[in-house]
């Protein structure tokens, strides 16, 4: 924190070389333009170094204070709603350009400082990023000292853009030096596991697909224990008694056939798998582990069960890990009233001797029903809101209001700062057809992944505007809403910071990590 202020000082210098080199190349109306900008940040130097410092030290300050093991902060979000146009679109990718920029550029520093950190709290396996000074947090702090700019939304983000660079190579020089100071006060770096992979056999990070294995044909060669214990009934927990019991007892059904022991063993094994998902909160997993027992139950009766993951059972499992994963946030009030309903669900279902799929037909449309009411409560509470943006919708139509410091459009120019990997690859005619239908293609109700004001966020849809130009979104971690134009979020999923989601399914990865255990024995 201390060496923020000359950082940025080496930031800004970098910044007005940089735009100074590329007034050449620029139309004379541009030049005069960017004139204006050097001499806005020279006069707004302080100003701006400020709006820097300040930023990083509230944003390492956040971080700090949510890792300490205090009560979870529910300060509520602002008050107030912005229309979220191509303006704030702009200054979001050159945020993101930001980010990607720094990370590329100091790969190799930021990676070895991360060893150091994790040394520092203990964390020999380097299995978080402990270093609170990420590129994220710089750049969010370049972002709030470009808003600083006293000049139009145009202005702030070409200098955002044309600073970016020059923090990355400042921030490469600085955590180099972060990593020496540390080794020289006797710090030593965590070591960090290395998987060493067969040749040939290399592939790229997990990732869900629509691959599912053959539940069927993994049951069919589904090898029980050993011929000793064949004969001892199975658990509810998928286990084997050593007891004279007859075979069946724990179920009410016979199962001394291979077949469903088989399948008794498979689901077992399909429950752990879940259960070691590090993925799924630990409170979503209690809950999932109640449905063991009758899970195992109900695969003796419906040999759908293990057809394919479209079964009731397995669809109310996905939904009530999805729902739980847009609310992260452990003391959210709505996600407690999820977990609620689905406790009291689930208490019913573990309560019926007689196992049937209608019971998880039921399961799933309570589920439904309550989701629903859930996006009802929600719009509800903003039906002011809504019905100021229609109105707002139908001016904006009929060509009376024009909220846009950039004339409506947004500037190529910014547009070819973006990484390849941030860049929609269709042509301009066919993007404009495919977003169209990908946008309409959303209801009330599903949820969205949004780079949004400086940050990912999982936004839900609450209500589309009649004539679907304003979209009102509402924040899955707080009560805030943001209203966003449709050309905003054009240029968002041209700029790949608008990505529909895609619901998991745990059954699916559990299957592959049972057969991987299967395949080594």
């Amino acid at each position: 924190m201390l060496r923020a202020p000359l950082l940025f000082d080496a930031v800004l210098n970098g910044a007005a070389h940089a735009v100074r080199q590329a007034m050449p190349r620029m139309q004379p109306v541009q030049r005069a333009a960017h004139s204006d900008l050097i001499v806005a940040m020279q006069a707004q130097s302080q100003r701006l170094s400020n709006y820097f410092v300040r930023s990083l030290r509230q944003q390492v300050a956040g971080d700090l204070a949510r890792r300490a093991p205090a009560a979870p902060n529910k300060t509520k979000p602002p008050g107030g709603m912005a229309l979220v146009d191509e303006d704030e679109v702009a200054m979001d990718v050159e945020l993101s350009h930001t980010i990607e920029t720094i990370k590329s550029t100091a790969e190799y520093e930021l990676r070895e400082l991360q060893t150091f950190t994790a040394a520092l709290v203990g964390d020999m396996d380097m299995a978080l990023d402990h270093n609170p000074f990420r590129a994220e947090t710089y750049a969010r702090a370049l972002w709030a000292s470009a808003a600083a700019l006293p000049l139009s939304r145009s202005f702030q983000v070409s200098f955002l853009r044309h600073a970016g660079t020059p923090l990355a190579e400042v921030l490469r020089k600085a955590y180099a030096a972060s990593s020496s100071r540390l080794e020289s006060q006797g710090v030593e770096p965590a070591s960090y596991r290395t998987l060493i992979l067969p040749s040939g056999s290399r592939r790229n990070r997990a990732a869900d697909t629509t691959f599912s294995p053959d539940l069927l044909s993994m049951r069919d060669n589904m090898r029980l224990p050993s011929d000793a214990s064949r004969h001892a009934p199975l658990t509810a927990q998928g286990g084997l008694q050593g007891t004279a019991r007859r075979p069946g007892h724990d179920f009410g059904y016979d199962v001394s056939g291979r077949t469903e022991r088989q399948s008794l063993e498979l689901v077992g094994r399909l429950f752990d798998a879940i259960a070691a998902d590090k993925r799924v909160p630990a409170d979503v997993l209690g809950l999932i582990a109640r449905l063991r027992s009758p899970a195992m139950r109900l695969s003796l009766l419906d040999a759908k069960m293990l057809d394919q993951d479209v079964h009731p059972l397995w669809r109310f499992i996905n939904r009530i890990a999805y729902e739980a994963e847009m609310a992260p946030d452990a003391g959210d009030p709505e996600r407690l009233r999820l977990l609620k309903v689905a406790n009291a669900t689930i208490e019913q279902l573990a309560s019926e001797t007689a196992q049937t799929t209608a019971l998880y037909h039921w399961a799933v449309e309570r589920l439904d029903v309550f989701l629903q009411q859930r996006l009802s409560r929600r719009c509800s509470a903003v039906a002011s809101h809504i019905g100021a943006l229609q109105k707002l919708e139908d001016k904006l139509m009929a060509g009376q209001v024009v909220n846009s410091t950039m004339h409506g459009t947004l500037d190529v120019q910014q547009l070819d700062t973006v990484p390849a990997e941030l860049m929609h690859e269709a042509p301009p005619t066919e993007t404009a057809q495919l977003d169209d239908a990908w946008l309409d293609g959303f209801r009330p109700g599903d949820w969205l992944r949004m780079f949004l004001q400086g940050h990912w966020v999982h936004v839900q849809l609450l209500w589309p505007g009649e004539r679907r130009e304003i979209w009102l979104f509402g924040d899955g971690a707080s009560d805030a809403t943001f209203a966003v134009r449709r050309r905003a979020l054009v240029a968002m999923r041209n700029a790949r910071l608008l990505k529909g989601l895609t619901q998991r399914s745990l059954l699916r990865r559990a299957a592959e990590a049972v057969q991987e255990q299967v395949a080594a024995g």
